[in-house]
């Protein structure tokens, strides 16, 4: 059989077409293996980062017992002893404005103005059209279901305004031994009473006047204190969190 290449001239092309072909190969193998080393870096730090982070955690955790755990908590000073209020996290705003307002010695010029045992005392600005007006603020309702007027509940008291904002400026707290259940959803309560039962019932006792006025005035000095699980567990309260 006859040689068919022969007389026929060989390209030269063809070897220099599978040379390209392994450059090109040898880079794309190269691109690859950058790109999963560089991938693989970035998994490293994110992993090193996650890894940090839990032991900075841990080590937080370790560092400071849950026992050893701050909270804030509401002190209204008076001169029948002191009363310690929790505070709730689920009516933030009021929370925060009581928070602002103890913080700001706000009340301290105040006293409890309406006493009246078996329902409540209250105190701030007094509770008229003009002792509304002064107040700093208005407040949206923050209504909750699980939160009631129960003895010893720490409300924001408000004048008949439709949208039931609480005045910034008033508090009240409840002396009814069987709570009063028909102000729930009407009147915001955002704390409670943990310390001092025997201080409000002194109180709701003193003598008033026809307008449930103290004969003889009774000042607030409302602060912010900070108590740990620990003292608080000593008051037998179990804090929520």
């Amino acid at each position: 059989m006859a040689d068919p290449t022969k007389g026929q001239r060989i390209s030269m092309f063809k070897p220099v077409s599978t040379t390209l072909q392994r450059k090109e190969l040898v880079k794309a193998v190269s691109k690859a293996l950058f790109v999963r080393q560089k991938s693989l870096r970035y998994f490293v730090f994110i992993m090193s980062r996650t890894i940090l982070l839990l032991l900075t955690s841990c080590l937080l955790s370790c560092t400071v017992p849950e026992k050893n755990r701050i909270y804030l908590i509401g002190q209204i000073l008076t001169s029948q002893g002191e009363m310690l209020f929790w505070l709730y996290d689920d009516t933030p705003n009021h929370k925060e404005s009581f928070i602002k307002l103890a913080t700001e010695k706000y009340w301290h010029d105040y006293t409890f103005n309406r006493v009246i045992e078996g329902f409540v005392i209250q105190g701030g600005c007094p509770d008229t059209a003009k002792g509304f007006a002064d107040s700093p603020y208005l407040i949206p309702p923050e209504f909750n279901e699980k939160i009631k007027h129960n003895y010893g509940a720490l409300g924001a008291g408000r004048d008949g305004n439709a949208e039931k904002l609480s005045a910034g400026c008033q508090l009240y707290i409840v002396q009814n031994k069987d709570g009063l259940p028909r102000l729930d959803g009407e009147y915001m309560i955002f704390g409670q009473l943990i310390k001092g039962h025997d201080v409000l019932d002194a109180i709701a006792q003193v003598a008033t006047d026809s307008l449930d006025t103290p004969l003889q005035n009774i000042e607030m000095e409302v602060n912010v204190v900070q108590l740990s699980k620990q003292q608080l567990s000593e008051l037998n309260f179990i804090p929520e969190s």
